[in-house]
């Protein structure tokens, strides 16, 4: 079954440190174009990590995001003592200057220089930094990006399968148009006959029978459509053999399309019917939209 390019895939994991969130977008492209929106993957795991998002995902513009909430013990800060006792000691000197420079002006409250201090913004410390993904929990988080492809390409397939029913019907819309034309194409040989000999009379010109006969025959030839509907034929039902079979086919297709196209556009412009005309239309109607579905199957 077919893939869409359009999907989303969410994983979590609780590693030692806080939570671990793992998203993948991705949308329709013609590579694949992988951007790693995160600082939390090391640079030495990142080739590794576009390598098999593209094994996985094939083509698409894909984002992957990485998140990262920590435990409230992680997210503490510790108070630097040393730090603290510094400027307490400096302090307490000053105050011993101004108190022997302007008696009982001094005398400064411990606890309030203390609560001044520890507002220094040097003073409050987060503790020694460390990389939250490591050699340690790899395995785990290699785990947690595998479990959102695997959602990811879980919801492409449910878009695909979407795809695949509005696209081969659509093709059968064209296949099922053919028949209406070739019950037209009747009409057109009487309909160019009457036209012609009617515009003679008109003009008043006398005609040679046999040049006449001639000219028509010539002329009708031209506007022969049966080559057309024939490719047109086959190319619908290489549309749908390639869709049925190819795993990965939406380049195929696109260019499967492009055949159909011109196959629709010269029948149109050999039709002189305007029912003819009309099923064209129609049929036209129809392959755009399959252009514009294909755009998007992996």
């Amino acid at each position: 079954m077919i893939q869409s390019m359009t999907g989303y895939g969410k994983a979590e994991t609780s590693l030692s440190s806080g939570k671990l969130t793992v998203e993948i977008k991705s949308l329709n492209g013609k590579n694949a174009d992988i951007s790693v929106k995160t600082q939390l993957l090391p640079k030495d795991k990142e080739l590794a990590v576009r390598q098999l998002i593209a094994q996985r995902l094939q083509r698409g513009n894909i984002d992957f995001f990485m998140t990262f909430e920590a435990n409230a013990a992680e997210t503490a800060k510790e108070i630097n003592s040393d730090l603290v006792m510094a400027y307490y000691r400096q302090i307490m000197a000053i105050n011993e200057k101004i108190e022997a420079e302007y008696p009982y002006t001094g005398n400064a409250d411990a606890a309030h220089i203390l609560g001044v201090i520890l507002k220094f913004p040097d003073v409050m410390d987060a503790g020694k930094k460390q990389e939250i993904i490591n050699e340690d929990n790899w395995g785990q988080v290699l785990g947690c990006i595998n479990e959102a492809l695997d959602r990811i390409c879980g919801y492409r397939e449910d878009e695909g399968r979407s795809l695949y029913a509005d696209v081969t019907s659509k093709v059968r819309n064209i296949l099922d148009y053919i028949p209406v034309i070739e019950s037209l194409e009747k009409e057109r040989v009487p309909m160019i006959k009457d036209r012609i000999s009617s515009r003679l009379a008109e003009l008043q010109v006398p005609a040679d029978k046999d040049r006449l006969e001639q000219e028509m025959i010539y002329y009708i030839e031209k506007l022969d459509i049966n080559e057309e509907k024939v490719r047109l034929r086959q190319h619908c039902r290489y549309f749908l053999e390639t869709i049925d079979n190819d795993p990965f086919p939406g380049k195929k297709l696109g260019f499967i399309a492009q055949e159909m196209g011109r196959e629709i556009n010269t029948t149109g412009s050999k039709a002189n019917h305007s029912g003819i005309q009309a099923i064209v239309v129609k049929m036209k109607d129809e392959l755009e939209k399959i252009k514009e579905q294909s755009l998007n199957i992996l």
